[in-house]
């Protein structure tokens, strides 16, 4: 989950964020009734505050999962923990070429809510953003580096 968390965090931001953990009464309405909605067979969630927006991370289907959302209830993005073999072939050779055989560690994608797929990729202590062809789009230090959800 912490690796999630910093996905989120590298996507949401173009700097690092430190996730601020909410109890459900600090979630406002809005949040909580369109994650009902999106998700209504989910009853163990837990929320972090990302910048402004609402994090809700919990498993689905035993798959790490995180849902980001605006204070009004809009969705902004879903991710969804996927394992390396997921990752485009691109990617892959981005990392293998580019990084010394640094292996990649983790692996997510990310869906915006219009639609656009991305990719992360966990490479060290760095996480690497990918679009859905396999371009970089911009690399961070990995800020989220505590076992908490382990």
């Amino acid at each position: 989950m912490r690796n999630l968390i910093c996905i989120i965090s590298i996507l949401a931001l173009t700097l690092s964020v430190n996730a601020q953990k909410l109890v459900d009464s600090e979630v406002p309405r809005a949040v909580k009734s369109k994650f009902a909605e999106m998700y209504p067979n989910i009853t163990s969630v837990k929320w972090e505050m990302e910048n402004g927006k609402y994090e809700a991370g919990f498993k689905q289907s035993g798959t790490e999962t995180s849902v980001l959302f605006e204070a009004n209830g809009a969705h902004v993005q879903t991710e969804i923990e996927i394992p390396v073999s997921g990752l485009p072939s691109a990617i892959i050779e981005y990392a293998a070429k580019n990084l010394g055989g640094q292996k990649i560690r983790e692996a997510a994608e990310i869906t915006s809510a219009d639609g656009t797929v991305s990719y992360e990729a966990e490479i060290g202590k760095t996480d690497y953003l990918f679009d859905a062809n396999g371009k970089l789009i911009r690399k961070s230090a990995d800020s989220s580096d505590n076992d908490d959800d382990k």
